[in-house]
């Protein structure tokens, strides 16, 4: 049997990394003893050898309160999962986009039913896949173009070109969408694709954060990555988040794994070519960041204040209000089945019926999740930040996200 690291970290404040203040579990409402249920859970997950290791933390009223790391984030050179370590946060990326986005527009730069090719004039005359093959497509033109919020809202019709095998599928794969490494590149192949649907039709979760990126570039004259660490990063003193990991910081990046062929844990091959070098990848505004569970907390905790932290002002209460509703409620079926009582906002996962689900949860709760098995939850009604990373692909492979939120939640008092 394979002899895991466990351990807890000792919430002290560091001057290496900023964090969010301290305090104990019975200060905020909190039970140590269950938190340390969860902690077992966790841990004995990790040395089952589901996963090399996590991050978890959970932060109540603006306070960490709880804060675990087991396992490695480097098997092979027995290198530790700590508290600054840096992980592919992928698709947790899309709530930083998404607020990016809202950021601009606060400052009158776009409506959100604005049509995207308005500033992305590639972008017009988009056609709809309706049959045929990929060597053979049958298209029709689009009712309607595409809006801002069909992308924030990821109803615009456009896919990914992972995770499935029809024609449009296999025409996103051959666009080899990730090999480059600028946005306008990015978005003349996929001026060339066709859409799944009709523009506000359905949801169809895919490359709508991505394009966002591109967007932000062209109507702020400002590289994606620059903006970004102009209003989000820099404010929020996210010190260890980008789309690269200094060569100085190469050492806490966590390598992301899969289990081989024999059932071992192997590492694996980053999805969409996201590489911690320097200018090595897109900027993808979908799945391109790097992060730490401290840094994502700010991030996360700035939302749940209603859109600032520490006197620093991201965007509006109102605007955050708008972020976080359900969108989606007048489409026939939202989100796929496999999340019953959800919506989705701009962004974000939207919790609107708890007895549909099967963990504990609030209404209203809003967040989303990495492809690496990484996990944010933001519940205003507890007044709690939950952050989950590990780097295991596939995607919440053994089901542990139920099991972590099961496990903070059973320890609010």
């Amino acid at each position: 049997m394979k002899t895991f690291l466990f351990l807890t970290v000792v919430l002290t404040s560091s001057p290496l990394f900023a964090q969010l203040p301290a305090t104990t579990p019975e200060a905020a409402g909190m039970d140590a003893g269950r938190l340390g249920v969860m902690h077992a859970t966790i841990e004995r997950f990790v040395h089952d050898g589901n996963a090399a290791g996590a991050i978890t933390l959970v932060a109540r009223d603006g306070k960490t309160v709880d804060l675990f790391a087991t396992g490695y984030r480097d098997l092979e050179k027995k290198l530790p999962m700590q508290r600054d370590t840096i992980c592919r946060i992928y698709s947790m990326s899309k709530i930083v986009t998404a607020v990016a986005v809202l950021a601009l527009w606060e400052d009158g730069k776009f409506n959100l039913d604005d049509s995207v090719s308005d500033y992305l004039p590639e972008l017009k005359d988009l056609k709809v896949m309706t049959g045929g093959t990929a060597d053979a497509p049958q298209l029709e033109p689009a009712k309607r173009p595409i809006t801002i919020h069909h992308l924030l809202t990821h109803t615009s019709g456009f896919g990914y070109d992972f995770d499935g095998g029809d024609a449009t599928q296999e025409l996103y794969r051959r666009a080899n969408l990730w090999s480059g490494v600028e946005l306008d590149g990015f978005i003349k192949k996929v001026a060339t694709l066709p859409l799944h649907h009709q523009p506000g039709d359905a949801y169809t979760y895919g490359i709508n954060f991505d394009i966002l990126g591109a967007l932000i570039e062209r109507v702020s004259g400002e590289r994606f990555d620059a903006f970004l660490q102009k209003r989000i990063f820099d404010p929020l003193s996210m010190r260890d988040t980008g789309f690269s990991v200094p060569e100085a910081k190469g050492e806490r990046l966590a390598k992301t794994y899969k289990h081989g062929p024999d059932g071992k844990l192997v590492e694996a091959e980053p999805i969409i070519r996201v590489r911690p070098e320097s200018g090595a990848s897109l900027e993808s505004g979908g799945g391109g960041l790097f992060s730490t569970a401290d840094d994502y907390a700010r991030f996360a905790e700035m939302l749940l204040e209603g859109g600032a932290l520490d006197g620093r002002r991201i965007i509006g209460r109102k605007t955050v209000e708008l972020m976080c509703a359900n969108h989606l409620a007048s489409l026939p079926q939202p989100l796929p089945a496999v999340m019953p009582g959800k919506g989705f906002g701009y962004g974000v996962e939207v919790t609107t019926d708890i007895g549909r689900g099967d963990v504990p949860a609030s209404a209203g709760q809003f967040g989303w999740y990495g492809a690496a098995t990484t996990y944010c939850q933001i519940d205003p009604h507890e007044r709690l930040v939950a952050i989950a990373l590990f780097q295991h692909f596939p995607f919440n492979e053994h089901h542990i996200f139920a099991k972590f939120a099961t496990g903070y939640y059973q320890a609010v008092k």
